[in-house]
């Protein structure tokens, strides 16, 4: 194995664009196998912070946010045409829109025991494609034991408070940082840093990620 970079991403299980993203991301990952050791991480950001505990319809919400149902029709359909070439079935017309404090919270802790990977993969399904609604702390523990993590422990962590400060941290450094949108990536391999915004196409990331390995090596042949 050659490089290692650490990629932080930023990103809710809500956005349509981090789970296509995602796809394109995880592509580039694959390309630069045996080439670069690239190591992920995932961060949070709330699009809506102020979005209830009770789920509700998506169509009803998008229609709120973009001011009527036909613009919010023309937005959905354009992600999910996006989201099918990438391979994903969006399906928006069953999906729930919740808070997602407590499934950032449940990443936060999925990162200790090694199970981040998975389950934002397994939250970005129940979301836009199973209609489940990840603001449930009984739909989240079931998708926590879907990849592996104890069911009954995760149930208990979802009751009490604990990575409540954790994840509010992380979205304070998110702010300090100036990330408004997501997805956003940040590359970094020792002094050398770049900030990816968007859910850009494959070729970008590994383009990127490159760069930043090299300028990486390139320092560290220099301090030699």
């Amino acid at each position: 194995m050659g490089a290692v970079v650490d990629v932080d991403i930023w990103s809710d299980v809500v956005c349509p664009w981090c789970y296509i993203g995602k796809r394109r991301f995880e592509r580039a990952v694959a390309e630069l196998t045996g080439e670069i050791d690239v190591r992920v991480r995932y961060r949070p950001f709330q699009l809506d912070p102020t979005a209830p505990p009770i789920g509700t319809p998506v169509l009803d919400a998008y229609a709120r946010k973009f001011g009527s149902p036909e613009r919010a029709a023309q937005i959905i359909d354009h992600v999910t045409r996006t989201a099918a070439e990438e391979g994903i079935e969006f399906r928006m017309d069953r999906a729930v829109r919740a808070n997602t404090l407590d499934a950032h919270r449940l990443l936060w802790l999925s990162e200790a025991t090694g199970h981040q990977l998975a389950l934002k993969q397994r939250l970005l399904e129940a979301y836009f494609e199973d209609g489940l609604d990840i603001g449930d702390r009984d739909v989240l523990a079931d998708r926590a034991a879907d990849v592996g993590m104890d069911r009954v422990a995760v149930a208990a962590f979802l009751q009490s408070d604990d990575g409540t400060e954790q994840v509010r941290e992380w979205l304070a450094a998110a702010a300090e940082a100036e990330i408004t949108a997501v997805p956003t990536y940040v590359v970094s391999a020792g002094d050398a840093r770049w900030a990816i915004p968007g859910a850009q196409e494959m070729e970008t990331f590994v383009q990127v990620i490159r760069r930043v390995a090299a300028r990486a090596a390139a320092a560290d042949a220099d301090a030699r």
